[in-house]
């Protein structure tokens, strides 16, 4: 990890800066595979995947009896665990609903909003270097309660043509309509654009390398919905000397694991705390199984010493980390003021990977600054919210008149004479 000792607020936007692609080249690459895949629909994904995957594949779509051989595969014990995991993601997204309440703004006029849930949503999970089975709990979970009528999920078959027997246990869990072995950007294609029998979607979720979230972005251009632009995962821990360095490193660690342009950011008040760190890091890489993706990823990853608190806050605020670790004393009092982040863990006992795995907040979040402006993925991503209104003769003979002075004055005579009509009936 580079150090900083208390750099100049002009600095700190290169200090932050994430390690991304050139954006250009790939989108050009991208554009090409999905415009192929939209002209030529099933026939495209069959060569991509030959392409990209290595392996040929003539029916995509994943049927009950491999479903069924899959969960015979799984671990008994994993079984539990996500099960567990699945039980404490359905209670916090359940507590997302909202009651729908009737309001009368004026008297005579009622309105209120109705939760609906998206018809058909497409869930895309990783399944390469490492398959991302806890990603369909955490979509398909939230899917299901929102009422969508078809989820369907999209994954990377191996070079067998199979899928990893944990992703189609977890699909079955959460009641994951149809599943499709088909990875990369050509799921992402198949997804917006409906290919064979993959059908068209109106919104895709779920995470994925720097091509497939070029994808997401393109396609929702003109064709579909996506959950939010996001890009390789990242952390930042804010730590004070109440911290424990040997947690600070596994917490850096589990994120570098991820891959490669994953970046972890220390933000602290002291440099003997880095130093430890480090001692830390050094110690646990070995361990491993991943070490040479989690080096490559600490390569660009930064531990910044600010003595003042503010400051410190101020720097993450800027950086809007995916994810936030809080070990500092006063975690409540500093947690109230981050106001850019995608989730927040607080205290020396609550790793990146309780929020990530099984402590019912949903992981998919944003990442590369986006928390600026958007929300992790949570029940209202599934839905939408349709609004009534009822006006009675009443109501329309108090509110009419303000509708025919607006209507007037923006020059819209059709507007105001569907008002004044109305008013005439009724003298």
């Amino acid at each position: 990890m580079k150090r900083y000792l208390n750099p100049d607020k002009a600095s700190w936007p290169k200090i932050l800066e994430r390690p991304l692609f050139n954006a250009a080249d790939l989108t050009g690459k991208v554009k090409a595979i999905l415009d192929e895949i939209k002209s030529d629909g099933l026939p495209a994904i069959q060569k991509f995947t030959e392409q990209f995957d290595g392996v040929s594949i003539r029916e995509f779509i994943v049927t009950d009896a491999e479903i069924e051989e899959a969960s015979q595969l799984v671990d008994a014990e994993l079984k539990a665990a996500m099960e567990v995991a699945a039980s404490n993601i359905q209670r916090f997204h359940a507590s997302q609903k909202t009651a729908l309440k009737k309001i009368e703004t004026t008297p005579g006029v009622v309105c209120w909003q109705k939760a609906v849930g998206i018809e058909k949503v497409g869930l895309y999970i990783p399944g390469g270097s490492a398959p991302l089975f806890s990603t369909v709990l955490m979509l398909g979970i939230p899917a299901k309660i929102a009422g969508c009528r078809e989820i369907v999920l999209c994954t990377p078959p191996n070079n067998e043509g199979k899928i990893h027997p944990a992703i189609l246990f977890a699909a079955k869990l959460v009641g994951v309509t149809k599943i499709f072995k088909i990875g990369g950007v050509q799921a992402i294609g198949a997804l917006a654009y409906g290919a064979g029998p993959v059908p068209k979607v109106s919104k895709i979720f779920g995470p994925g390398n720097q091509y497939v979230m070029a994808a997401k972005q393109l396609v929702s251009i003109s064709d579909v919905a996506i959950d939010m632009p996001a890009g390789p995962s990242e952390v930042a821990v804010l730590a004070d000397e109440s911290a424990n360095p040997a947690f600070i490193a596994s917490d850096l660690l589990s994120q570098a694991e991820h891959g490669p342009d994953s970046q972890v950011v220390l933000v602290c008040n002291s440099e003997k705390l880095v130093e430890e760190v480090e001692t830390e890091l050094a110690k646990q890489l070995t361990e491993l199984s991943r070490m040479e993706i989690a080096i490559k990823a600490l390569s660009h990853s930064v531990a910044i010493v600010l003595n003042n608190e503010d400051e410190m806050i101020r720097m993450i605020n800027e950086y809007a980390p995916e994810h936030l670790i809080i070990s500092m004393n006063n975690y409540l009092e500093v947690a109230e003021k981050i106001v850019n982040a995608g989730s927040i863990f607080l205290g020396n006992y609550t790793p990146e990977s309780a929020g990530d795995y099984a402590s019912g907040t949903n992981h998919t979040l944003p990442t590369n600054g986006w928390a600026r402006s958007f929300s992790g993925v949570n029940l209202d991503s599934f839905i939408r919210k349709i609004t009534f209104q009822e006006v009675t003769e009443g109501g329309i003979q108090t509110l009419g008149p303000v509708i025919e002075k607006m209507a007037a004055a923006e020059q819209l005579d059709a507007h105001k004479n569907a008002v004044s009509l109305r008013l005439k009936s009724l003298k």
